[in-house]
C-alpha cells in the first residue's frame, strides 16, 4: 500500500442455487484465496450468497433470513481479514426486498449498498422480484446494529486517503448515467461492480471495452466481479469474466468458465495525480454523500504489476507499426504546414549518418512529397570534423542519394581551427569548449546556407536529448522547426526501423539498418582506429533507463523513489539496482539543470503525451531547485 499502490481481487464462489449455507462456505474459500495474494480490496459477484438465478426463490422468507445468517457468518470468520470486502446478497428494507452489495470491513458491515438499474427485459426480470435503490443514505438494521443503506456511500481509508471506493451492480453499468458518475466526481478512485452478466456471443469484447472505457473515462480503477460456475442454466449460462481495470487499461481478466480469482496492483495515487493534472475533472461534490471511514494495516504492496520497460514504444508489432506510421505522418504535417506558411521551397539538413539526423530527413522527403515539391530542394549537408568516421560519413552521402535529396559537403575543420585561435582555444585541449565551438560552427553553416536558398533549418534533436540537455546550446540546439522534438529516443529507432522494413528500397533499408546499428555519438571527439570513441550512452546513460525515467516523472508523476521501485522491477535481470539509481540521480541533475536550454526551443509537432514545449506541456523555471528530489534519492 506504500507509494499509492493497492492489491484488488476479485472472484466468484462455485454456488448453489439457493443453498446460502454452502456458498457461505464457499465464499470464505474464495475471500482466503484472496487473502493469500494480499488483497486488501475483494469483490465478489451480484447475490452470491444465494444465487442469481434463484428467480421466484427470491420470495421465500426462508432464503432470505439464510442469506442474513450467512453475511453474518461471513462477518465473523474475516474479523481478522484486513479487506474492504464487497459480496452480493437480497436484502429487506423498509418492507421491500432490494439487490445489494454489502461492504465488510474487519467483520462489520460498513455500508449496504442498493442496485439502482433493475433490468426488466430479453432474459432479465429483476423488478419482479426487487426494488429500485435510493440514493439518499438512511439507516437499515443489521445484526442487531444501525448501518447506512444507500447508493450514495463512499468507503475511505484511514490510512491512505486516496483510496475511496464506492459499488454499483451489474445493470447499472449499463445504463446511459451510471451511479459510478456520481461516485467518481464525488471523489471515490476505486469502483467495484458486483455483476451477474450472462454470456452469449461477442458479450465478452462489449463487456472488456465498457469496463475499460469507464475506468478511462472516470479516471479510476474499476473491478468486475461477475457470476460464474454453478448459476442456473436453464434458459442462461454465467462464465465468470473477471475484469480489473485502471484508467482505461485492463490489468487482469479472469477466462470465462473457469471459475478464475483474478487480482492487480492498483495505482491509486497516479489516478489522483492525473485527475489533479486535467483541469476539466470537475471539483468534488460530496454532499449529496456520506462517507464511511474503514481500516487497513499499511504494508508494502508485492507487486505482479507489469511495468514495460519502453513505455513509449508499443511491444505487439501490429500496434507499433500502425504508431510508427502516424507519428511520421504528424511530424510531416506539421512540417508541411510551416513550409507553405512560410513559403519556403527548400529545407536544409545537417546529416551526420546518425539516427536524429536520419529521421528528419526522413519526415522531410515526406513532407515534401505531399507538397509536390521536388526532392532536389532539400540541402542535406554533411559537415565533417575530427571524430567524424568513415562509417557515419559514407551513412549520410548514401543515405541522401537514395531519398533524392541535394548533397552538400562542407568540411568545418579549418574554419574551426581559426576559431579555436581566435579565443586561444589550445586544440589538442579536448574539453566541452572543443566539442561545443564543433556544433556551434555546424549550425552557423546551416542557417547561412538556408538563408541562401530561402529555406529553413530543420532541426534533428529529440525528446530525450532535450530533457537531459544533451544539446549544445546555440548549436544543435537551435532550428527553425524541431521536427523530432516530442520523439524520445527508444521511439526514433522504431520509426526508423518501420522505415527501413517498409519503403521497398533495398538500398536504403541497408543504409537504415546501419544506421541503427551505429552507437549513438556526436562525433566530437577525434575517433579510436577509425572508430567513434564517443558513446553518448557511456557518457549520459542509457537511453531506455532515461526514456522510463521521463515518461514516469512527466506523464505519471511519480516521484523519485517510485520511479526507482518500479525501474528496478521493469529492469530487472537487466540492469542491476546500483546502476538504475546511478542513472536517475544523473537523469534529475540534468533535467533540473538543463531547463534553460528548453525555455527557448523552436517550434515543433508534439506527438505524444510527453513533450518539453515551454509554450505547451512544461512550463517549469529555468532556475527551478532538485534538492529535495535528490534527497530523497540519497535516502534511498
Amino acid at each position: 500500500m506504500n507509494q499509492g499502490f493497492v492489491k484488488v481481487a476479485a472472484s466468484a464462489p462455485k454456488v448453489a442455487v439457493a443453498d446460502c449455507r454452502a456458498n457461505t462456505e464457499a465464499i470464505i474459500d474464495e475471500i482466503r484465496k484472496m487473502e493469500t495474494v494480499g488483497a486488501k480490496i475483494m469483490v465478489l459477484p451480484e447475490l452470491a450468497l444465494t444465487g442469481y438465478t434463484c428467480s421466484d426463490l427470491f420470495w421465500q422468507s426462508h432464503l432470505l433470513n439464510a442469506a442474513r445468517e450467512g453475511l453474518e457468518q461471513i462477518c465473523r470468520e474475516t474479523v481478522y481479514v484486513d479487506a474492504l470486502i464487497f459480496v452480493g446478497l437480497p436484502f429487506e428494507h423498509r418492507g421491500k426486498l432490494f439487490n445489494v452489495a454489502a461492504v465488510i470491513n474487519h467483520g462489520t458491515v460498513l455500508g449496504i449498498v442498493p442496485k439502482k438499474y433493475l433490468p426488466n427485459y430479453n432474459e432479465f426480470y429483476e423488478m419482479r422480484h426487487f426494488t429500485p435503490g435510493m440514493e439518499q443514505v438512511e439507516m437499515t438494521e443489521f445484526a442487531g446494529r444501525q448501518v447506512p443503506f444507500g447508493m450514495n456511500l463512499l468507503f475511505a481509508c484511514r490510512q491512505m486517503p486516496h483510496l475511496i471506493a464506492a459499488a454499483e451492480i451489474c445493470e447499472d453499468l449499463w445504463t446511459p448515467a451510471p451511479p459510478s458518475v456520481n461516485h467518481a466526481l464525488a471523489g471515490a478512485t476505486v469502483i467495484v461492480n458486483l455483476s451477474a452478466s450472462d454470456e452469449m456471443v461477442g458479450k465478452d469484447s462489449y463487456r472488456r471495452s465498457l469496463v475499460s472505457s469507464t475506468s478511462a473515462r472516470l479516471i479510476c480503477g474499476y473491478i468486475y466481479a461477475t457470476a460464474g460456475e454453478g448459476e442456473s442454466t436453464t434458459d442462461l449460462v454465467f462464465g465468470g469474466q473477471h475484469l480489473i481495470a485502471e484508467n482505461g487499461i485492463v490489468l487482469a481478466e479472469a477466462a470465462r468458465f473457469e471459475n478464475q480469482m483474478t487480482s492487480a496492483d492498483l495505482d491509486v495515487d497516479r489516478l489522483v495525480s492525473e485527475r489533479r493534472r486535467m483541469t476539466t475533472y470537475p471539483v468534488q461534490n460530496t454532499q449529496c454523500y456520506v462517507t464511511v471511514k474503514f481500516d487497513l494495516h499499511m504494508e508494502e504492496t508485492a507487486l505482479s504489476r507489469y511495468f514495460d520497460p519502453r513505455p513509449f514504444v508499443p511491444a505487439d508489432k501490429r500496434n507499433r507499426d500502425q504508431r510508427c506510421d502516424e507519428i511520421l505522418n504528424i511530424q510531416a504535417m506539421g512540417l508541411k504546414k510551416r513550409l507553405a506558411h512560410t513559403h519556403c521551397q527548400s529545407a536544409v539538413i545537417g546529416i551526420s549518418g546518425g539516427l536524429d539526423s536520419t529521421l528528419a530527413l526522413l519526415v522531410t522527403a515526406r513532407a515534401f512529397d505531399m507538397l509536390g515539391i521536388p526532392r532536389e530542394k532539400i540541402l542535406s549537408v554533411t559537415m565533417p570534423c575530427f571524430g567524424t568516421t568513415d562509417r557515419t560519413y559514407q551513412n549520410a552521402c548514401e543515405l541522401t542519394r537514395c531519398l533524392g535529396a541535394t548533397l552538400k559537403e562542407v568540411d568545418i575543420r579549418e574554419a574551426v581551427t581559426l576559431h579555436f585561435r581566435d579565443i586561444d582555444q589550445d586544440p589538442e585541449k579536448h574539453d566541452v569548449t572543443y566539442e561545443n565551438g564543433q556544433a556551434r560552427e555546424r549550425t552557423q553553416v546551416l542557417m547561412d546556407l538556408a538563408n541562401q536558398s530561402g529555406g529553413m533549418v530543420i532541426g534533428t534533436g529529440d525528446l530525450s536529448e532535450l530533457a537531459l540537455g544533451w544539446a549544445t546550446y546555440n548549436g544543435d540546439h537551435m532550428s527553425m522547426y524541431a521536427v523530432n522534438a516530442s520523439v524520445p529516443k527508444t521511439l526514433v529507432r522504431h520509426l526508423v526501423r518501420y522505415y527501413a522494413d517498409t519503403c521497398r528500397d533495398s538500398a536504403l533499408e541497408k543504409i537504415l539498418l546501419d544506421v541503427l546499428d551505429t552507437p549513438v555519438s556526436p562525433e566530437l571527439l577525434p575517433p579510436k582506429d577509425g572508430v567513434i570513441s564517443q558513446k553518448t550512452e557511456d557518457l549520459v546513460g542509457p537511453y531506455e533507463l532515461h526514456d522510463f525515467f521521463l515518461y514516469y516523472m512527466m506523464r505519471v508523476t511519480y516521484e523519485p523513489a517510485k520511479i526507482y521501485r518500479v525501474a528496478r522491477r521493469a529492469f530487472a535481470g537487466t540492469y542491476d539496482d546500483e546502476t538504475i539509481l546511478k542513472w536517475l540521480k544523473t537523469f534529475y541533475r540534468r533535467f533540473f539543470a538543463q531547463q534553460f536550454k528548453r525555455s527557448c526551443l523552436p517550434d515543433g509537432p508534439k506527438v505524444g503525451s510527453v513533450a518539453v514545449s515551454p509554450r505547451g506541456d512544461w512550463r517549469m523555471p529555468s532556475d527551478g531547485c532538485v534538492r529535495i528530489w535528490m534527497e530523497q534519492l540519497e535516502n534511498l
